[in-house]
């Protein structure tokens, strides 16, 4: 009997669950019963089967992305993995070309993942789309530079009480960036309030502004003996942070300062263009660190460019490689930017084109990850010096990308 793909059935969701809790090594939790089964829904799902064995696994979120300030659907790829006796036959290749086909179809212009390996997703034209910064810092080293430690009014509140001005701060906060996610409730408890016995509470602090409301917000853990110091021996785990202002900004960091007991703060998820450097008085005792980020690829040229959001006007027409996985992407588009938005048109075959990428350096350019002086330099674009002008300033974005959610 041959392998067969198609969806799971709600009673192989456990299956699924139980061959991601090998594959990963209880990255989701052990046995059937884990995080994937509790999210799951069977028409997400995509897998192999010989005969009634699952024997490889995908599924696809159906989230909403921010693309510079535009909402923009993205099929979220996930779980997908394959028993050792069954790789090196192609498996994945041949579930990821269908899923290509489904995200089209399902009107999803742009897919992301986390990748267990670049390796394996580089081939299927996706690209690193940001950056995880991580920052180590001791209390005594928290200090602004220009001494202006914030003027917020920054209270403890828990989860219950929080939640709600968080989701509305965090909803203000991500309307001009790129890559960032809007949040269910479930994603929510997926990751910043997921609970985790080893880390302890979760706590959250909400910064104030002047008339009293809610701009900015910290979602984080705090535990004892997790530092090797004599008097500071407590650690602070920054889960989500965001802010409507730099006054919150710098008010937030101040809390963290006044917990004297506290020997180490530690962020792992600041966007590439986190101020902090630009703000501590030694930023050196950040010990920042960058880290992969969410991988990102173009399911759909035209549709994918026309929900984005732009942040310059200007006219400019790409011609894309050919990708075998994808070839209904094949050709030159023709782009019109004006007011925030874009007309994305196929040009006539053997129109000239202002430059020519690959699938994977589109979608470097598309989320600002790259920009086409950098692809042009490393051999990854072809483009005159003044397309590439015109390209950087079309392309712009208001933020660096960023995905603080896994999934």
């Amino acid at each position: 009997m041959g392998i067969e793909l198609r969806p799971a059935t709600e009673s192989e969701i456990s299956d699924l669950g139980a061959l991601g809790a090998y594959v990963y090594g209880g990255a989701f939790g052990d046995g059937a019963d884990n995080t994937i089964t509790a999210s799951l829904r069977p028409e997400w799902t995509l897998c192999a089967f010989d005969g009634p064995k699952l024997v490889s696994s995908y599924s696809a979120f159906p989230f909403t992305m921010r693309a510079n300030g535009a909402a923009t659907s993205l099929a979220g790829v996930s779980t997908v993995g394959t028993l050792p006796e069954y790789r090196r036959r192609g498996l994945v290749r041949r579930i990821l070309t269908q899923a290509f086909q489904d995200m089209r179809e399902r009107g999803q212009p742009v897919s992301a993942l986390w990748a267990s390996q670049a390796a394996i997703y580089q081939r299927y034209g996706y690209a690193m789309a940001s950056v995880l910064r991580s920052y180590t810092i001791d209390t005594v080293d928290i200090g602004f530079h220009d001494g202006d430690e914030g003027a917020g009014r920054v209270e403890r509140v828990d989860v219950a009480a929080g939640y709600d001005h968080c989701k509305q701060v965090y909803i203000r906060f991500i309307e001009g960036r790129m890559c960032y996610l809007h949040r269910a409730r479930a994603l929510w408890l997926n990751n910043a309030l997921e609970e985790r016995a080893a880390d302890g509470p979760i706590h959250i602090a909400l910064s104030r502004d002047a008339d009293g409301e809610p701009d900015g917000y910290a979602v984080y853990t705090l535990r004892t003996d997790r530092v090797n110091h004599s008097s500071r021996g407590q650690e602070i785990v920054i889960r989500d942070l965001a802010w409507l202002s730099q006054d919150a900004y710098r008010s937030l960091w101040t809390f963290f300062k006044r917990h004297d007991l506290v020997g180490r703060v530690r962020w792992d998820g600041a966007p590439l263009d986190d101020p902090a450097p630009e703000l501590m008085l030694e930023p050196r005792l950040l010990h920042a660190r960058d880290g992969e980020g969410v991988w990102l690829r173009v399911m759909d040229v035209a549709a994918a460019l026309a929900e984005r959001g732009w942040s310059a006007d200007g006219v400019a027409t790409l011609a894309i490689a050919p990708d075998r996985l994808t070839p209904w992407n094949d050709g030159t588009f023709h782009i019109e930017a004006a007011n925030g938005k874009a007309t994305v048109t196929r040009s006539p075959n053997g129109a000239s084109a202002d430059a020519t990428l690959s699938i994977k350096a589109l979608a470097a350019l598309y989320a600002g990850r790259r920009s086409a002086r950098e692809l042009r330099a490393w051999g990854l674009l072809e483009a005159e010096p003044k397309a590439v002008q015109a390209l950087d300033a079309l392309f712009a974005t208001q933020h660096a990308p960023h995905c603080p959610d896994h999934f």
